[in-house]
């Protein structure tokens, strides 16, 4: 529930179970596999709503990584009312993203949803999977590091994902990504447009493109969403930064 109201209910009737939730913020339901709503009743003010649906493989790469019983996400339960911190703020960032899409979308979601589903299975599922609620570990050694962070600097005007670090990692993609936080200060995601958006600096610097050339260079799907990133990272829109630097 993204723009939620402590006014009114929803009533949700899955099978021979019929539950009345008030509809606050963060108010999250849980609808695994094998539930079918079969009524949905809501008796409040207009509602906001994001619905994350979650592909097999996200629990897949879990269930070879952990050695977890086939097809994992089965034992996730129905629950409807549920607070959870975590599950917000993965739906938060996603709707951010769906909202003002940047450059590293898709590994964001690659990383959301492969947390997301560890969440789920460690804390809403039938038999809690406390083997996944890890020590945050060490980073990355060095070599792995160096090798991840070269990648990177001779991708950043192509397509990055998490799965493509990770390989050259050699590790899991659930393992690297924590990993490569604890290394960096960031996931990878945000690390990537880090980089992407210093690169834009640099092309600003040179003046030999236009920004909509500049803008597509570094993977932004348009000139307006190049824009809106530039001036959240820096506090001014690139072509003030062309102007001061000239």
């Amino acid at each position: 529930m993204v723009n939620g109201s402590d006014q009114g209910a929803v009533t949700c009737k899955v099978g021979a179970e019929r539950r009345k939730v008030r509809p606050s913020n963060g108010t999250i339901w849980l609808n695994p596999m094998a539930a079918r709503a079969d009524a949905i009743r809501i008796a409040s003010p207009e509602l906001e709503v994001a619905h994350l649906y979650l592909p097999k493989l996200a629990f897949s790469r879990l269930e070879a990584e952990f050695n977890l019983p086939q097809f994992p996400g089965r034992s996730i339960r129905y629950m409807s009312g549920v607070q959870d911190s975590v599950i917000n703020e993965i739906a938060l960032s996603v709707l951010r993203e769906m909202s003002d899409p940047t450059p590293s979308g898709r590994m964001l979601v690659e990383t959301a949803s492969l947390f997301l589903a560890a969440r789920l299975l460690h804390e809403h599922s039938e038999s809690p999977l406390h083997r996944l609620q890890r020590e945050p570990g060490l980073g990355l050694d060095n070599v792995r590091l160096r090798r991840v962070l070269a990648y990177i600097e001779d991708h950043l005007t192509e397509e990055i994902t998490v799965s493509d670090l990770a390989s050259i990692a050699c590790l899991s993609v659930f393992h690297f990504t924590r990993a490569f936080a604890a290394s960096t200060g960031a996931p990878p995601h945000c690390y990537v447009k880090g980089r992407r958006l210093e690169r834009a600096k640099k092309l600003l610097t040179a003046g030999k493109l236009s920004l909509s050339e500049i803008a597509f260079d570094c993977q932004f799907s348009s000139q307006s969403s190049f824009t809106r990133a530039f001036r959240r990272a820096t506090g001014v829109t690139p072509a003030t930064y062309k102007r001061t630097i000239r």
